[in-house]
């Protein structure tokens, strides 16, 4: 019962071949989300969080 070795997980291949980007405040890369299909072109956060931070993108559209 306990002699499998189990096999690490790849993730998903069709998560693989999602565009990314990288978040302007805290740098990290992040997959396109079905939510962000209409404004992909916009999305500059990975997160609520950052979008609240702010940094160089936020203070673009303020000038």
């Amino acid at each position: 019962m306990g002699d499998r070795a189990k096999k690490p997980r790849r993730g998903n291949v069709a998560q693989a071949k999602l565009p990314s980007k990288t978040c302007a405040v805290c740098g990290r890369p992040f997959r396109w989300r079905k939510k962000w299909a209409r404004d992909w072109g916009n999305v500059k956060f990975c997160s609520d969080g950052c979008r609240r931070r702010g940094g160089p993108a936020a203070d673009a559209g303020a000038a």
